[in-house]
């Protein structure tokens, strides 16, 4: 019987979890492995709960949900990526991998699931051999380097991890720039155990909760990682080579797309139109006074923070001074409820509500179908090192100053 309150929240955030394609197993309490560097050390800006340590009843329940929905082409269901529910490395619970088999032993659907390496090599080389094609495995490498043990103090071991990198079960390695030789290092490493995994690199990003020796160690990273991209450009590895976590590299990429999109638009000189920094640097140096670009800090996340998708209604709140109609970009409120909202949950009609005397309209254009179709299509490490570095062009919007 689940008749008590706190069983029925805990219920509807399984419902909710569900409807968004996610998994949503628990371990009961904060994620053990304390990385220094992850987002989930501060999650109070979205509305969570604290649920308990994942039941035998409670995955009946979550297994006959998800069973109820119909299986579509190329959608894959996501362990463990809780949106009500605090982010976890969900290999560390007890039943995760018995639960995993039986996931796949009784829908048709696809799983894709991020972890630090907490998976036992054997079995779960065993699973993609016997469910081929449907298990996505992304394997958060950070570094092999000298800065795991600080980073990661409770991760599995270099040896642990390299082991699982050995089979065929992981898809891809996520690794980062730490300074010289650190990922290009960690690329050729990887590379020669496993050449047909995918090598999602670039440089984690500071947030305001970050310690400050941590956000420091990113920092460092990221002035050395061109020298580290031309590294693994001229290694001529064999693997797919992705580079995604710099926006403003993003943002350069996929510059002839924002341009096209933007002139679409039909915007008006004294339309006034929301921007994170890095398109506030292309659009005021490529389409200078075609509109008055309002500029918006990251500031819920802060840190080095720039983002669109992640801009909050209150970070827009913050830069409103006196406009009478505003440009939103729909990305901000694509919420994966599908309801109109950003990633603080609150809605658009309740930001409305606190500005009556300002119009808000939304560029329907920029959305996350959009900005996720050409990060993946420009996103290469290929690219970043012939389009991007050295290019004199990248160099002058770079420069271009943000407004106080």
């Amino acid at each position: 019987m689940r008749d008590s309150m706190d069983d029925q929240v805990l219920y509807d955030v399984f419902r909710q979890e569900i409807r968004e394609q996610k998994i949503p197993i628990s371990l009961g309490k904060t994620c053990p492995v304390k990385c220094t560097f992850c987002y989930e050390k501060d999650h109070s800006y979205r509305p969570t709960i604290d649920p308990p340590l994942t039941t035998q009843e409670h995955w009946k329940f979550i297994l006959e949900e998800i069973q109820k929905y119909p299986t579509k082409p190329g959608e894959a269901w996501l362990l463990g990526g809780n949106e009500y529910m605090e982010w976890t490395d969900i290999f560390l619970h007890p039943k995760a991998m018995d639960w995993l088999e039986e996931f796949l032993d009784t829908t048709d659907k696809q799983v894709i699931f991020f972890t630090v390496g907490y998976t036992k090599p054997d079995r779960i080389q065993k699973l993609v051999e016997k469910y081929p094609g449907r298990i996505n495995y992304e394997l958060s490498v950070i570094t092999l380097g000298e800065s795991r043990k600080k980073l990661m103090p409770h991760a599995p071991t270099v040896k642990q991890v390299l082991e699982l990198i050995g089979g065929s079960a992981v898809t891809s390695s996520n690794f980062y720039s730490f300074g010289p030789d650190t990922m290009s290092k960690d690329a050729i490493t990887i590379s020669k155990i496993n050449p047909d995994c995918i090598l999602w690199m670039g440089c984690l990003t500071p947030l305001k909760y970050i310690d400050e020796e941590t956000s420091a160690l990113m920092r460092h990273g990221r002035r050395y990682l061109p020298e580290e991209s031309r590294k693994i450009y001229n290694a001529g590895l064999p693997n797919t080579q992705m580079i995604h976590t710099e926006s403003y590299i993003s943002t350069f990429l996929a510059r002839q797309k924002i341009l096209k999109t933007f002139d679409a638009c039909e915007l008006e000189k004294k339309d006034n139109v929301v921007v994170s920094a890095s398109i506030y640097r292309l659009l005021s140096t490529l389409r200078k006074n075609r509109a008055r670009y309002l500029y918006v800090p990251n500031q819920m996340l802060g840190g080095d923070s720039d983002c669109s998708t992640l801009l909050t209604f209150n970070d827009v709140a913050q830069r409103l001074n006196g406009e009478t109609q505003v440009y939103l970009p729909k990305v901000i409120m694509e919420h994966p409820s599908k309801v109109e909202k950003d990633i603080t949950g609150v809605t658009f009609d309740e930001f409305k509500e606190r500005f009556p005397r300002i119009r808000f309209k939304i560029l329907h254009k920029v959305n996350s179908k959009m900005s996720n179709g050409k990060l993946y299509e420009k996103g290469y490490l290929k690219n970043v090192v012939e389009d991007y570095l050295d290019n004199p062009l990248a160099k002058k919007i770079a420069e271009a100053p943000l407004p106080n």
